[in-house]
């Protein structure tokens, strides 16, 4: 059986269960996710040219679906009683994944993987300012000028129309479109649906949608490498997958959310290691201007819940 601890975090059944210290768990859940999906990545990366794309997805899907849907089975979290105004939202949210994800392993798979990794970077900066747009969330100057400076960095790692321009840097942009649809379908979302429903859902989708679309393309017979790289990519993509729905039930996410940024580190090191791989002057200066434009941000929506929470200190704790 599950320990009970672990069903709390996942599930959400609960608070305070690791209150001594609960920032700290958040802060290595949350790096612990990221190196995940760096490494799923990393092995994703490794298998280019090797075998299609969407042969790729269906056989990740695949793997991953089964082992989500074994999870929420012992958890107790499979349920088809969800709130009717949340299915949109789902399938909102599902939609951009699968795009989120073809835009994404294209890009990868062109790019460098510190490259791809230091455009989505940018996401705090787009969600932030599509919540403003699409939810009329309000936005002050400072965070504002934030997302400014925050994408001259993304035109320095993607410089479109200069020498050092990949069409494919395009891709990485998508990416970053569908990952802001998707978190925004998320914030939608009631908590009467569990992340767990969500994150089968997704898996489901995907492995469908990229299964249909497989049968487009010649399936290549695998070996014995190429089996155990898959199975190790959803391995890492089911922990990343994990790890994020954990960070999200403890710690302060304005403590926790800057260790998102790790990934990048990971990224460096792995593109590195396993493919030799080291982005040049100006990639790396954009990456850090988006970095510490995201940084800059969180700390800022760090500090103005902080004066909500003491102007109104009546007000009930909510859950991201």
């Amino acid at each position: 059986m599950l320990s009970r601890d672990f069903r709390v975090l996942v599930a959400g059944e609960g608070r305070g269960i690791m209150a001594r210290s609960d920032n700290l768990t958040g802060a290595v859940l949350m790096m612990a996710s990221m190196a995940a999906f760096t490494l799923n990545d990393t092995l994703m990366k490794m298998m280019a040219g090797d075998l299609p794309l969407f042969q790729l997805l269906f056989l990740r899907g695949t793997l991953t679906s089964v082992a989500v849907a074994v999870l929420a089975w012992r958890m107790g979290a499979l349920t088809l009683r969800l709130p009717p105004r949340d299915l949109k939202f789902i399938a909102l949210r599902t939609m951009a994944e699968i795009g989120a994800t073809y835009f994404f392993l294209t890009a990868l798979f062109h790019l460098p993987l510190a490259n791809v990794t230091a455009i989505l970077q940018a996401l705090p900066l787009t969600i932030t300012l599509a919540a403003a747009v699409v939810f009329q969330e309000a936005i002050g100057w400072r965070r504002l000028s934030a997302i400014v400076i925050g994408f001259v960095g993304v035109l320095l790692i993607v410089r479109p129309g200069l020498e050092g321009f990949n069409s494919y840097s395009l891709y990485g942009l998508a990416a970053v479109c569908f990952v802001t649809l998707r978190d925004l379908s998320t914030r939608k979302l009631s908590s009467q649906t569990p992340s767990m429903v969500v994150t089968l859902t997704t898996s489901i989708a995907v492995m469908v949608v990229f299964g249909l679309a497989s049968r487009s393309q010649e399936w290549v017979p695998m070996d014995a490498r190429a089996s155990i790289l898959i199975v190790g990519a959803a391995f890492f993509v089911i922990g990343g997958y994990l790890f994020s729905v954990m960070v999200m039930r403890v710690g302060e996410i304005s403590f926790v959310a800057p260790f998102r940024y790790t990934s990048l580190i990971w990224a460096l090191g792995l593109g590195w290691i396993a493919f030799g791989e080291w982005p040049d002057t100006v990639t790396l200066a954009g990456a850090a201007i988006v970095v510490g434009s995201g940084m800059f941000m969180l700390y800022r929506e760090a500090q103005l819940g902080l004066a909500s929470r003491r102007a109104s200190p009546s007000r009930s704790f909510r859950k991201p």
